[in-house]
């Protein structure tokens, strides 16, 4: 199969969505299709490459030439409309490869959907976010969780956010943009129930599949020769956290509850600073050892190393591949009773769910697991066993089937039509 992959970053930009992308794009040359990615170019990158057997084309687009549009200069994002350039560099990069099935992440896909008809392809989108029925993404308002989208709550939230003269515009375009998405897109893929209902994408009649991300094999991860920065870890116990150091992620409130804990082993923070939502704590408790913007690599080898993983989101995480991670080095993980992670973590058996934001109950749900090894070791060994639902050799099969059954629908569509005209004479 011509498969094209629409992704607004990729790497070396770090995230889990663009991980995702690059895993699923050379499973799947791996597995002999044809994978092209489309990205946003950046500087000091080169605008073709082929890595791994998947080509690479980095495009520029007409609003990221307007610096001023952009708070972080290093990440400018796709808008929520047809970018004139970006639709132009797509149509050049589709007449080329000739995808039949193009597979967007995120906003890239506005400036895909001029050309989907005339493309011939067929459309899918893996919603890994609330980018569907949010213009901030996250489903956050006020600090709060939003109940759903409005104008009347979207307009002063998004102003907020991007500022006033950009918040008006993102608005009005991506619920334009949005309807015309719902009509076009043959498959949504959400990355969890969870996001396909806080999405609105359910009992409207859209197509839609649950596909969740997936994990390097298990196995993979003790073979690896030992990362140079894992010297920074402790060297006896500790529990773990990996995100962004950022307030939806519950930072705040874990910080909070690990400073009641008492003769608790190290807590150690692995992440990157964010502009969003910044965290309030700026004086860390004693035995907090802050570690940033360390590659994926250290950090699965961190999770190795660690007693159990903490996912402390007050926002509903739309998956939560750290849960996932945590769990693939057999882990316990103390989690949010939230979002995605509800349909991760398994609580009483592959770790503890917790109600977000109450810092009491995840102090006790910490100190229950500090206390007790053996029941560290059962959820461990349990929460390695269910990741095998979430490596690549489950995952990727069943997207490769979905690919087929598009393609076949199309097929079959087509034979029936020929079958239904009258023979080229009968014209005459």
């Amino acid at each position: 199969m011509r498969i094209l992959m629409l992704a607004q970053f990729y790497p070396p930009y770090l995230g889990g969505e663009e991980r995702h992308v690059q895993d699923l794009s050379i499973a799947l040359a791996a597995r002999g299709h044809s994978v092209a990615v489309a990205t946003l170019w950046h500087a000091g990158l080169p605008e073709f490459t082929v890595e791994q057997g998947v080509r690479i084309y980095r495009i520029r687009g007409t609003l990221q030439r307007v610096a001023g549009l952009f708070s972080d200069g290093g990440h400018r994002h796709a808008p929520p409309l047809p970018d004139p350039e970006l639709v132009w560099a797509l149509r050049q990069l589709v007449g080329s490869e000739r995808p039949e099935i193009v597979h967007a992440h995120n906003w890239l896909i506005y400036s895909f959907l001029p050309l989907k008809t005339w493309s011939s392809a067929k459309l899918i989108l893996s919603v890994h976010d609330h980018s569907v029925a949010c213009p901030k993404k996250k489903l956050i308002r006020n600090d709060e969780l939003c109940t759903g989208p409005s104008l009347a709550k979207c307009l002063p939230c998004a102003g907020e956010h991007y500022g006033l003269v950009k918040g008006v515009p993102v608005v009005l375009a991506h619920r334009v943009m949005t309807m015309a998405e719902k009509a076009a897109v043959d498959l949504f893929l959400p990355v969890s129930h969870a996001v396909a209902v806080d999405n609105d994408l359910v009992g409207h009649g859209l197509a839609l599949e649950v596909i969740p991300n997936f994990v390097p094999p298990v196995s993979s991860i003790p073979d690896q020769a030992p990362h140079p920065l894992l010297a920074g870890l402790p060297p006896g116990d500790f529990m773990l956290f990996v995100g962004a150091f950022a307030r939806y992620k519950g930072l705040d409130v874990l910080l909070r509850a690990y400073a009641d804990l008492t003769a608790a082993p190290p807590l150690v923070v692995i992440g990157y600073q964010t502009t969003e939502y910044p965290l309030r704590t700026i004086a860390m408790p004693p035995n907090v050892i802050v570690l940033q913007d360390w590659p994926h690599a250290a950090v699965m080898q961190a999770w190795s190393r660690c007693m159990l993983g903490l996912v402390p989101s007050i926002w509903s995480e739309p998956f939560g591949i750290v849960a996932i991670e945590a769990m693939a080095a057999g882990r316990p993980v103390i989690a949010s009773r939230i979002g995605g992670l509800t349909e991760i973590v398994l609580d009483g058996a592959t770790g503890l769910l917790v109600p977000a934001g109450e810092h009491e109950a995840l102090r006790d749900a910490m100190q229950r697991l500090i206390g007790d090894p053996d029941l560290r070791l059962r959820m461990g060994q349990a929460g390695r066993q269910r990741v095998s639902d979430f490596q690549a050799s489950a995952v990727v099969p069943r997207i490769e089937q979905i690919y087929r059954q598009l393609l076949h629908t199309v097929a079959r569509t087509h034979a029936s039509t020929a079958l239904h005209e009258p023979p080229p004479e009968a014209h005459h």
